[in-house]
Parts: structure tokens; C-alpha cells; sequence
């Protein structure tokens, strides 16, 4: 199995290895599992999660590969790269959900993105954990770096930490 390239996944280390580019309301939180108003976790071992205020809140991690030990001959030769994370919302108010992947190049230039349509939870429909995956592969040469950037807010403008929970955030890649 590969192994994550992100840091602090989970909030273990609180905010500690992220970029916070976007930190409204009252910023970003790291809170226990399952936290107020919220839902059991499938993995055990999974204990935090980070929280969202009440105006958008993103955070990122750009991840340098030939640091991470990676060469650019196994770069170029298009590994399969998987990026994945679980969030949810609370019962008692609604959220949105965004995450932002990009392989990018020696200089920082996008090779492959993806950015799926912002997630509207709404508390009244199913707000459990729900993990979302994707797979970049056939994506040329030239991979350096890869760009992971995810948040969201609560839709109620609440004071407080009511927006979108994310956990288990990964990226890995294939060689």
C-alpha cells in the first residue's frame, strides 16, 4: 500500500503541516470525535477531525515529491495518483463541502485538476461521514509537486464551529 503524503491528516497535531488560505468566522478547529451534534466514525483509530466556521473556511498542503523521495524518472513515468478525505455535517446545521486537487509541474503550473461542484449537506437528509476518492492517471509528464485544498462553512452563518468536519484526508502515489 502506499503511504500518505499529506501530514497531520486528521488533526492529531492540531493545524500543525496546513496552509490556512481562507480562515473565516472563526477559523478553523480541531475537534473529537464524534464532536456535538455529530456521527460515528467507521475507523477507530480515527479520534479528530477539523471543523468549519460560519465564513469559508480552506486550508492546503502542497506536497514537493522529489523531496518525498520520489525521482523525476518515476514521475514522469505517470504514476497513478489517489486522493481521498471523509467529511461531513452536523445534525442541527447545514454546510458545504469543496476540495481542490492539482498535480502540478516543476513550477507550479497545473498539469491535471480536480475540482468537483461545491457539496450542500443539508441536516434533514443524510449528513453521515461520506468519502469522496479520485484517481489521476494519463496525465503526462512532469509531475513535481501535488496541491490538496479543502473546507467549506455552515450555511446558517452561525458563531461557532457548525460548518463542514474533515478527517482522514490522503494523498498517495502509485510507484
Amino acid at each position: 500500500m502506499a503511504r500518505n503524503l499529506l501530514k497531520n491528516p486528521n488533526g492529531h497535531e492540531q493545524l500543525d503541516f496546513w496552509e490556512l488560505t481562507e480562515n473565516g468566522g472563526n477559523g478553523w478547529k480541531v475537534e473529537d470525535m464524534p464532536g456535538d451534534c455529530g456521527h460515528d466514525f467507521c475507523n477507530e483509530e480515527v479520534t479528530k477531525y477539523f471543523a468549519t466556521s460560519f465564513e469559508l473556511c480552506l486550508k492546503r498542503q502542497v506536497i514537493d515529491l522529489i523531496e518525498e523521495g520520489y525521482t523525476s524518472e518515476q514521475l514522469d513515468a505517470q504514476p497513478v495518483v489517489t486522493a481521498e478525505e471523509w467529511y461531513c455535517g452536523r445534525t442541527d446545521c447545514g454546510c458545504t463541502y469543496q476540495i481542490t486537487v492539482c498535480l502540478l509541474g516543476e513550477n507550479h503550473d497545473i498539469i491535471q485538476e480536480f475540482k468537483p461542484d461545491s457539496v450542500e449537506l443539508d441536516p434533514q437528509q443524510d449528513c453521515s461521514w461520506k468519502q469522496v476518492i479520485h484517481t489521476f492517471s494519463d496525465y503526462g509528464p512532469g509531475l513535481r509537486f501535488i496541491s490538496f485544498e479543502h473546507g467549506g462553512q455552515d450555511t446558517n452563518y452561525w458563531n461557532g464551529w457548525y460548518g463542514v468536519r474533515v478527517t482522514g484526508s490522503s494523498v498517495s502515489v502509485q510507484i
